[in-house]
């Protein structure tokens, strides 16, 4: 169980928020919990490498939960706008990773929160990648599904639009079911990547 005590108040009241990884075997339970009770995807699994940050209130108070994991092995739009070629994608993915769960509590309701969680979230999370990892990153990418979301947090943190995707998924098969169409955003951690 969680405290669903709603949160209504301003950015300045909870910061300096706190940003921590879970590695913690409870921890991850709490987070896991909160994903799959309160995200419109729900958890499945986290493959590859990965990090699942939990974000809090100055005062350790719960607010969102985030998750990083693979980056979509092709995406014309993103490699695209990177410049990439199948050979250059293949020996650099490894140095992108994907936002794929991003949840802030449904009884949360902080203006602004949101793109201020993913600007601290990007200036460590190559550091606490190469932490648990050993390689840093250079790219952050998400997808936002049009027709449930504006990704206005994206845009307000500085996430660039790229395109949008097909309605097909790594697994379709010509005339196999769609998919909903997703806005591509991604975000430079290096200026010449």
């Amino acid at each position: 169980r969680h405290d669903t005590t709603p949160i209504v108040c301003t950015l300045k009241e909870v910061m300096p928020i706190r940003i921590e990884v879970v590695t913690e075997k409870e921890r991850l339970a709490v987070f896991k919990s909160y994903i799959s009770q309160y995200h419109y995807l729900s958890y499945d699994r986290s493959i590859g490498e990965n990090i699942k940050y939990m974000v809090s209130s100055h005062n350790g108070t719960p607010l969102a939960c985030v998750m990083f994991g693979s980056a979509a092995w092709s995406c014309r739009p993103r490699d695209e706008a990177i410049g990439w070629t199948s050979d250059a994608r293949r020996k650099n993915l490894q140095y992108i990773t994907g936002n794929s769960r991003f949840l802030i509590f449904p009884w949360v309701h902080i203006l602004h929160l949101a793109s201020h969680i993913l600007s601290q979230i990007a200036h460590r999370v190559s550091a606490d990648w190469i932490t648990k990892y050993g390689h840093p990153l250079y790219l952050l990418e998400t997808y936002v599904e049009c027709d449930r979301f504006r990704g206005t947090c994206y845009k307000a943190a500085n996430w660039s639009f790229v395109g949008k995707t097909t309605s097909r998924g790594r697994n379709s098969v010509r005339g196999g079911a769609l998919l909903p169409v997703k806005d591509i955003y991604i975000y430079p951690l290096v200026p010449d990547f």
